[in-house]
């Protein structure tokens, strides 16, 4: 299935823990050159080490995707450094949980900048180069709350609800220039996403949820992802909704 990727360039956003640490590295391992955007450097050169090849497959470009400037800076960088973007995976994300009276107008401007506008602003800039190569894929990492509303995640689902319609929108616009999009929306997953909910009964709540049940690991959101954009060109797997065994919701 990873033959597909060999020589293939990616960036993926948030690379620095979880979802995106994992699929930084399955792209690499499968012969993909990834440049591995996130915020922590120390973090981004762990996982160069852990990729290997001294840098000839990944490497590190520290940046905030909610600045524009950064999102832009990433993607041009990537494509400098190998003459080429093949696929973008706009992966960076926050929940900060609560009640949406109880929770600091500034975590939740901050979900709508990393969540939505650090996805478009990535994606706007990569959309030009596809377009000059005639191929590319955009896959956006989504949430199964982009589907299903709890009273304590109503601006987290507006960000996740907000992906569903913005990648079926790119997909109809794209599909002429040979542009693949792929929405994929994890259940509960193994992260750090919990540890940096604000409120406090919610994260706790929260913890205890997905403690209860056997929660997927970062690597099963990064093989959905190198099923998706493995594929035949002819083939577009626009939505994956991948949910742990035992989730109830």
């Amino acid at each position: 299935m990873t033959a597909g990727l060999k020589d293939k360039v990616a960036l993926v956003t948030g690379a620095s823990s979880g979802i995106g640490e994992a699929t930084a590295l399955a792209f690499a391992k499968a012969g993909a050159k990834v440049g591995a955007m996130a915020r922590r450097k120390d973090r981004l050169n762990d996982l160069a080490k852990k990729a290997g090849s001294d840098g000839a497959n990944l490497f590190s470009i520290e940046g905030d995707v909610s600045v524009r400037k950064d999102a832009e800076r990433a993607v041009k960088e990537t494509h400098a450094k190998w003459g080429k973007l093949d696929i973008l995976v706009n992966n960076a994300g926050i929940m900060l949980l609560g009640p949406f009276d109880e929770v600091d107008i500034e975590e939740w401007e901050r979900m709508v900048k990393v969540n939505v506008l650090g996805v478009m602003y990535c994606t706007h800039a990569a959309i030009p180069l596809m377009k000059k190569q005639k191929s590319g894929h955009i896959v956006n990492i989504s949430s199964v709350a982009g589907r299903i509303a709890s009273p304590v995640s109503a601006v987290y689902n507006l960000t996740k609800w907000g992906m569903g319609g913005f990648s079926e929108g790119l997909r109809q616009a794209l599909h002429k220039d040979h542009i693949r999009t792929t929405i994929i929306e994890p259940g509960a997953v193994l992260t750090e996403l919990t540890d940096h909910i604000p409120h406090a009964g919610t994260k706790e709540s929260t913890k205890g949820y997905v403690q209860n049940i056997e929660a997927l690991e970062s690597e099963d959101i990064a093989a959905s992802i190198v099923y998706a954009v493995s594929q035949p060109e002819r083939v577009n797997v626009n939505e994956i909704l991948i949910r742990p065994t035992g989730q109830d919701r």
